[in-house]
């Protein structure tokens, strides 16, 4: 016999037969219910969709090549991919976060004179990257034994300018607290690279570097348009020039600038290091990649988080630094919630994760695996930690601790590696994690009074809660189960339910 439904204002009334309990409507309740959120479920989701289509799509190229690839030229594809990342991180410091800041906070009459002087800035900026990479990609190749990489940067220079629409669009929207465009041209330029890689994998014999750099070209052009057709109902620009704006834009963005600068930096001298020591090369490299790429799973929940925070944290400033001290804590401790089931798998699941990933020719990588790993515990306080400062108004403190943090990894990483090769870099990165995790935690309760072991309390509280609530939910469906109600009249509990009855509220 079916399940009958009907509709009546805010509640489901549904009809079950016998014992049976129909999930398919206690699912609309439970949805009618979570659709009030409007802001933290739709933005997290598509936050975190992105980022897992970025993990997906990046994590399936990286199996073919590792295969298809020789170690040397995996190492230096990381390489290059390393160094366009350096400097697109840069170029987002710049502009995203100042303009989501003034648009955020901005009255009507100057919408139309931020997004213009952001364009502007944009334009000048990328203009400026072009030139330095040009005439200075031989050096830097130069200097890291890897001449190779040279034709790759200069097809690079042609990207970045097709990729000045797409960042643009996406920061308007981030702006506007729309995430679904974001999602949509992340997912159609990551995903059309991904499926070229699976068709010169399947149908050629040789995968060339350059041919793989002709292509993000066309992924650049592709995100571009999707991101527009999203985009185009908030865009509102001036014809005049307002360099008051773009002088605004610039001073607040600076700081970001060079804090992202030194963070990609920081994150990626590693690789750098392990490629330009001889004790190392391109095939120490490739081996790194191996453990960084299960390592960098742990940005998504963390990066996520983080684009939905900055907006919220710049807001909250008019309710007080306390209210952003429990924000930081809250964001940090739902992390931590994910996080650390997720360190614990992989140390001991790190040989089967490799050989998946990678291959067994890569398997020595596991034991590299178990250390980087370890970097998952701080970085949820590392990025959140500039989150915060930044939407406070404080770029400036973060942007220099950065710097610090940058040159302790330079200096450890330069002396592991001379002494231990591969494992250096492992040990030289996670030393700088821990002690500027000391120095990020003494600034913010400075600033803010932050207690980093709050983090770890809201941690519990949310395991906490995630119990009781299946716990709540397993009662009352067995007490549904066990007291069916007569199909012809209307006083079956469940049909009852209302969206607040729900235990997920």
């Amino acid at each position: 016999m079916p399940v009958l439904f009907a509709s009546s204002g805010k509640k489901i009334v549904f009809v079950k037969y016998g014992t049976y309990f129909c999930p398919s409507t206690y699912y609309q309740i439970i949805v009618s219910n979570i659709t009030k959120k409007s802001y933290w479920l739709k933005s997290g989701f598509y936050t975190l969709s992105e980022r897992l289509a970025i993990m997906v799509f990046g994590f399936g190229g990286a199996m073919l090549l590792f295969r298809a690839l020789p170690k040397a030229d995996f190492g230096y594809w990381v390489a290059f991919l390393t160094i366009v990342a350096v400097l697109e991180v840069g170029r987002i410091g710049l502009l995203q976060n100042a303009l989501v800041k003034y648009l955020a906070t901005s009255e009507e009459e100057d919408y139309a004179k931020i997004t213009t002087a952001s364009v502007w800035l944009n334009l000048l900026l990328t203009g400026f990257m072009v030139l330095c990479l040009w005439f200075l990609a031989p050096l830097l190749c130069i200097w890291l034994n890897a001449e190779i990489l040279i034709p790759l940067l200069k097809i690079y220079c042609l990207t970045t300018i097709l990729l000045i629409p797409y960042f643009q669009f996406n920061f308007i929207q981030q702006a506007n607290l729309d995430f679904k465009g974001i999602f949509w041209s992340s997912f159609g330029k990551q995903g059309l690279m991904f499926c070229y890689v699976v068709f010169i994998f399947l149908f050629t014999d040789h995968i060339s570097l350059i041919e793989l750099a002709l292509f993000q070209l066309v992924t650049a052009s592709f995100g571009s348009i999707i991101s527009y057709s999203f985009a185009k109902k908030y865009l509102r620009f001036n014809w005049q020039l307002n360099w008051d704006w773009v002088k605004k834009l610039f001073h607040y963005g600076k700081y970001v600038f060079g804090t992202n600068l030194s963070t990609m930096l920081y994150k990626s001298i590693d690789k750098m290091m392990l490629l330009a020591i001889p004790i190392a090369g391109p095939v120490a490299v490739a081996l790194y990649e191996a453990a960084i790429k299960v390592t960098n799973l742990t940005d998504v929940p963390t990066f996520s988080m983080a684009n939905i925070l900055f907006p919220q944290s710049a807001r909250r400033m008019d309710e007080g630094k306390e209210a952003v001290k429990m924000l930081y804590e809250k964001a940090v401790g739902a992390i931590l919630t994910v996080m650390i089931p997720c360190i614990i798998g992989v140390m001991v699941l790190a040989e089967i994760i490799i050989s998946v990933l990678a291959g067994e020719e890569y398997f020595q990588a596991a034991n590299l695996l178990r250390l980087t790993i370890l970097y998952g515990l701080f970085m949820p306080f590392a990025i959140q930690f500039g989150t915060v400062l930044d939407s406070i108004g404080k770029p400036k403190i973060n942007f220099f601790m950065t710097l610090l943090s940058m040159i302790m990894n330079v200096i450890f990483n330069y002396i592991f590696i001379t002494q231990y090769g591969v494992y250096g870099a492992a040990y030289g990165t996670l030393l700088t994690y821990s002690l500027t995790f000391i120095l990020m935690q003494f600034i913010l309760h400075k600033e803010l009074k932050v207690n980093a072991f709050r983090a770890f309390f809201y941690m519990f509280e949310f395991y906490g809660l995630a119990y009781n609530t299946g716990i709540k939910y397993l009662k009352k469906q067995k007490k549904i189960n066990l007291n069916p109600s007569p199909i012809n009249n209307g006083d079956s509990p469940i049909s009852n339910i209302s969206p607040k009855d729900v235990p997920f509220n």
